[in-house]
């Protein structure tokens, strides 16, 4: 169901905080222009953990409306309160979204059982199609292909996960192990290298931060993995992989995203909301001097 290259889409503020709806347009129609395959939207690098409620469903609303099914839309509603979870989950679905992209709890390291109840209470109180958010280095836990595979089992509309784990042959695992029995479950790397590991691994995909900054490398790199253009491939491949150092500029690295899609000329600002900070003169510079390599290449 969701496969390619899925961004997962900055969430544009003005300098008081506030969503800025104009500016989060030009982001959203740059991202299908530029060929992605489907959009994310309150993910980690959408901020979701820094908005409230309200704010998430007046977006919610806003980027369903804005992209109107020319792609797929997935909603990140993952939280460590299940109610929250569940009615941001049925706000989702009701707005109009494809599906729901469910990070699991934070703060404790949570074992198997209680994280099977968290996904199965969520399963059982919604059709939506739902996606698994796997990132252990912001929950502490790492969701186990056999965890996924009884989820995926259970729950014909559990229906992907995605895999931010910076190692591939996890994501191999979870695709020989979860594929096997349910073939039509899409298995996505959260590491915008990972793209063509993971389809050669027999995966669907990626969902990468980086293609806000440069969408059509990152569709012109599935094209030509797609038509056998090794050429193609290295040169995309050299792009991204140099990119990736974008990461190390701001912490948390949002800033700088938001930063160098403005420096594509991107009519935005960098704003994040308190208390990340906003970027400085030296972040600023570092981001153009890295972008002017990489449209060298």
């Amino acid at each position: 169901m969701f496969r390619g290259v899925i961004t997962p889409v900055i969430t544009v503020l003005d300098e008081q905080g506030k969503l800025d709806l104009e500016g989060n347009r030009l982001v959203i129609n740059r991202l299908i222009d530029n060929g992605m395959n489907g959009l994310l939207f309150l993910g980690s690098i959408g901020e979701f953990f820094a908005l409230s409620l309200e704010e998430k469903k007046e977006f919610i609303r806003f980027v369903v409306q804005t992209v109107n099914k020319r792609v797929p839309v997935l909603i990140g509603t993952g939280a460590t309160i299940q109610e929250e979870v569940i009615e941001l989950t049925h706000f989702a679905q009701q707005a109009g979204a494809d599906g729901v992209t469910v990070i699991s709890p934070y703060y404790f390291k949570l074992n198997s059982d209680t994280l099977y109840r968290y996904y199965a209470n969520l399963a059982r109180s919604t059709t939506i199609p739902i996606m698994i958010y796997n990132f252990p280095d912001r929950t502490a836990v790492n969701l186990e292909p056999e965890l996924v595979l009884k989820l995926a089992k259970e729950f014909k509309h559990i229906v992907a996960i995605k895999d931010t784990v910076d190692n591939i042959s996890h994501t191999r695992t979870l695709i020989h192990v979860v594929k096997n029995v349910r073939p039509d479950f899409s298995i996505l790397s959260g590491y915008d290298e990972y793209l063509i590991p993971n389809l050669m691994a027999g995966g669907d995909g990626v969902i990468g931060g980086m293609s806000n900054v440069i969408p059509n490398v990152f569709s012109g790199l599935l094209t030509a993995y797609n038509n056998k253009d090794f050429s193609g491939v290295t040169i995309a491949q050299s792009k991204i992989s140099m990119l990736m150092n974008l990461y190390d500029i701001s912490q948390p690295f949002v800033a700088a995203i938001k930063g160098a899609v403005a420096a594509q000329g991107v009519p935005i600002g960098a704003f994040v909301k308190e208390p990340s900070g906003s970027l400085d003169t030296q972040q600023i510079e570092k981001i153009t001097a890295l972008l002017q390599k990489v449209n060298n290449l």
